[in-house]
């Protein structure tokens, strides 16, 4: 018994000054064949990466200083696309109209994310099932199925504009006027607030129940309770999905292409950026120009984003060592 104990406790140190000298042989302390079958299985993600991201964006900011129709050799204009962006009011007008979109859209999709969230937070029965159902909306917003059916939906002598004539307001259909269309848009978008509900409601678990029957004891009402606990202890959470749904809705084209019928319109009141930026490339066979735009559209969401991250030093509250 003695002589094993004796012969393990001198193998220790062998074992270590082995693996000190394969260390200092090899540079490093991993070993290589395990590191080698990493590489070889991250290798498809490697390859799409390069391929079909970084590939393509490196050649869209080449074509961006370049007149490039698809068909002919790329011709060097330098920043001419740039400036015949300020100067042309269809580009102009697509700006409005997704400026217009988002600060719209994306406040009305997040109150009602919130509130949503707030209500299914309490215990009820059947809550599994509203969770399921309201997040639905979700992982079929996107498809052209639903656009085509919220066109119909919108249409003149459709289903809302009956609704509205019975009511007493009639306004027409929504998508063939042009006062209405992008409220269209609008409604499709914030019908589609299940994503931000379930991190909303994933957020409110998380605050300690404590802070609310101290609160309670001390006469707060469910008001001041909202606004000051609810709100701060969620705030990193709100500031994700006001970050996340801002971005979603400056890429916005699939609905609007599809309610408007492939037209942006009418009279251009749903020509979104991204509309007008397929226009250009594959309408117009103008690559270089539209490329060009999508490096502006890059740089917007960009200025966007620093934005509101220097702005959340000022509204969003972190636990001590969370950052």
């Amino acid at each position: 018994m003695g002589t094993a104990v004796t012969l393990v406790k001198d193998s220790v140190p062998a074992t270590r000054a082995a693996r000190s000298a394969a260390t200092a042989k090899t540079g490093r302390p991993g070993r290589p064949r395990e590191n080698l079958a990493g590489y070889l299985f991250m290798s498809p993600w490697i390859a799409g990466f390069l391929l079909l991201t970084a590939g393509p964006m490196v050649a869209s900011l080449y074509f961006a200083f370049t007149d490039y129709n698809l068909f002919n050799t790329p011709r060097w204009i330098g920043f001419d696309n740039f400036t015949r962006m300020f100067d042309d009011p269809r580009w102009q007008k697509s700006v409005e109209v997704t400026a217009k979109y988002v600060v719209i859209g994306t406040p009305l999709k997040l109150l009602l994310a919130l509130g949503v969230a707030l209500l299914l937070a309490q215990s009820r029965r059947g809550q599994a099932f509203y969770r399921a159902a309201f997040y639905a909306p979700s992982l079929i917003g996107a498809s052209v199925s639903v656009g085509f059916v919220w066109r119909s939906l919108f249409s003149d002598d459709a289903v809302v504009d009956r609704t509205q004539s019975f009511l007493g307001f009639p306004v027409g259909g929504w998508v063939g006027n042009a006062d209405w269309v992008l409220y269209c848009l609008v409604a499709l978008t914030v019908w589609q607030f299940g994503a931000p509900m379930v991190i909303f409601l994933a957020g409110l678990k998380q605050v300690p129940r404590e802070l609310y029957e101290a609160a309670e004891m001390d006469g707060a009402g469910p008001f001041r309770r909202f606004w000051n606990i609810t709100l701060p202890m969620i705030s990193p959470v709100l500031f994700f999905n006001v970050l996340l749904e801002t971005i979603h809705s400056f890429q916005i084209f699939g609905s609007a292409y599809v309610v408007s019928n492939t037209s942006c319109g009418p009279a251009d009141a749903t020509l979104v950026y991204t509309c007008y930026l397929y226009q250009q490339g594959f309408k117009n066979s103008q690559m270089g120009f539209a490329s060009a735009m999508a490096w502006m559209l890059l740089l917007a969401v960009a200025l966007v984003t620093a934005v509101l991250f220097w702005s959340q030093k000022k509204w969003v509250h972190y636990e001590e060592g969370a950052r």
